[in-house]
């Protein structure tokens, strides 16, 4: 089963995450694949070895681990949901206790020095709480200047006024922090604390979320996991890229 998952969940533009057990990803499994969603957010970053980052809405740390051991950088895994305790179990079988530390931190109270982290990235989190025109300004000051911000999230194509009658089934009322690449360039833009270098969608980035959730659906014990990564590739599928996909969006501080 292993070799055949590995196979299954190897895909020619994700090469790094290629050598993480697939089994450790579908069992600590939040939602899109998060090592996926990174690697293709990671380049636009310009990380340097050492450099001090913030992960924020971290989940289980999965992130966290691929960026200390991909990209030698120090980071700081942030989360609200996950105890702090279990995250390190993580952190420390994956090898990273010298690179890693876990947080418990809630996205408007950061407990962090202005100023103090090179880069700050977050995947498959910050339409939870970065889309408050206020937010930018607030999180942009833990960067030094000339740090990076990147983000990863669920997208659309383009902003919607309405349901689109083919999601109507599916649609839940959160799927409105979903945005397009546009929108979010204009809106980091215009709180004047970065310089947005990065908008734009994952290309045929809906296959590959379908793609992940139905493997997950099949192999994941977990009945949530089952139930829910089934129901959401069937959305996928039924879209067909029309409306949905990933946006990811960088920007340097000034």
């Amino acid at each position: 089963m292993t070799d055949d998952l590995r196979a299954r969940l190897t895909l020619p533009r994700y090469p790094r995450s290629a050598d993480y057990d697939p089994q450790w990803m579908i069992d600590n499994v939040m939602g899109p694949n998060p090592l996926w969603l990174l690697e293709w957010l990671s380049p636009a970053l310009d990380l340097t070895a050492g450099a001090r980052v913030l992960d924020l809405g971290c989940g289980k740390a999965l992130t966290s681990i691929f960026l200390a051991r991909e990209y030698g950088v120090r980071v700081t895994a942030a989360d609200l949901w996950i105890k702090p305790s279990d995250n390190w179990a993580r952190i420390q079988v994956a090898g990273c206790a010298d690179t890693v530390t876990p947080v418990l931190a809630e996205a408007h109270e950061l407990p962090f020095a202005d100023g103090y982290f090179d880069a700050i990235v977050s995947v498959d989190a910050f339409h939870y709480f970065g889309t408050d025109d206020l937010y930018l300004g607030y999180l942009s000051r833990f960067l030094r200047p000339g740090g990076a911000l990147g983000v990863v999230v669920p997208g659309l194509i383009a902003e919607l006024e309405d349901v689109p009658e083919h999601l109507a089934p599916f649609w839940e009322p959160g799927f409105w922090t979903f945005h397009s690449p546009q929108w979010w360039h204009r809106h980091w833009s215009r709180s004047d604390a970065v310089e947005v270098k990065v908008a734009d969608l994952l290309d045929d980035g809906w296959r590959d979320w379908a793609h992940w959730n139905d493997v997950c659906a099949e192999v994941s014990e977990d009945d949530f996991v089952r139930e829910f990564g089934g129901r959401e590739a069937e959305m996928l599928r039924v879209d067909a890229g029309r409306t949905l996909g990933f946006t990811r969006v960088v920007a340097r501080r000034v």
